[in-house]
C-alpha cells in the first residue's frame, strides 16, 4: 500500500501516495479506455505519474473515472469535484463536494531566477531573505492550487492570484485572492511539508 499521508480534513478527502519499485501499474488495469490515445506520447515518468492518480482513484472511488475537458480533470460520474497533482515519486488526489485545489513541488533553487513570472511586490514583502526559495516555491504552489479551484478569466498567476503574508511556521489559514475586472474571491489554504516538497491545499 504506497499510501504516504492523508492530508483529509472536513472539506475533502486527500491522499498522498509514493511510488515504490513493486508497484503495479498497469494501464490496461489503471487507465480509461477514453485516455488511451492521450498517453501515447507520454514520458514513462509521466506515464506512472497519471497512473498512481488512478490508483489512489481506484482505492476510493473504484467506480468512477477521470475524464479532461481540455486539460482540466473531472469525475465521471460527476458527483465530485477533483483536484490532482504529481511530482514523481508522489502523486495526490483530492475529491470534495465542493470545489478543491492541490499542489506539490519540490524545493528547488532555480525558481529564483522565474519569480518575476509569478511574483506580486507585496508578496515580496513578507518574504524572509534568508527562506527565499521555500516562500517563493510555496507561493508558486498556492497559486498552482488556487488556479486548480478557480479558473480567473485571464491566465496570469503574477496580475490575478494574490497571496497575502503568511510565516513558514505556521502555514495554515493563509489567505488567498483571485481577482480580475469582475471578480474578487478570498480563499483560505494550508501548506504541508515532508522530505524535500511542499504541498498546498485550498478547500
Amino acid at each position: 500500500m504506497p499510501l504516504y499521508r492523508d492530508f483529509s480534513d472536513d472539506n475533502a478527502t486527500i491522499l498522498l501516495w509514493k511510488y515504490s519499485e513493486d508497484e503495479d501499474l498497469n494501464p490496461e488495469n489503471l487507465l480509461e479506455k477514453e485516455n488511451f490515445e492521450k498517453i501515447k506520447e507520454y514520458h514513462p515518468t509521466k506515464l506512472k505519474e497519471l497512473l498512481l492518480v488512478r490508483k489512489i482513484l481506484k482505492s476510493v472511488l473504484p467506480d468512477h473515472k477521470i475524464l479532461y475537458r481540455g486539460r482540466e480533470p473531472f469525475l465521471e460520474p460527476n458527483d465530485y469535484e477533483i483536484s490532482v497533482t504529481h511530482s514523481f515519486p508522489f502523486a495526490a488526489f483530492a475529491f470534495s463536494k465542493k470545489k478543491v485545489g492541490i499542489d506539490i513541488e519540490p524545493f528547488n533553487e532555480k525558481i529564483i531566477r522565474i519569480q518575476d513570472k509569478f511574483l506580486q511586490k507585496e508578496e515580496r514583502g513578507f518574504i524572509e531573505k534568508d527562506k527565499e526559495v521555500a516562500y517563493l516555491t510555496v507561493i508558486w504552489s498556492l497559486k498552482e492550487s488556487l488556479y486548480k479551484i478557480h479558473h480567473s478569466n485571464y491566465w496570469s498567476l503574477k496580475k490575478h492570484y494574490e497571496i497575502k503574508p503568511f510565516r513558514l511556521d505556521f502555514p495554515f489559514n493563509i489567505k488567498c485572492r483571485v481577482h480580475d475586472e469582475h471578480v474578487s474571491d478570498l480563499y483560505k489554504a494550508r501548506v504541508e511539508f515532508f522530505e524535500n516538497y511542499c504541498f498546498t491545499i485550498v478547500d
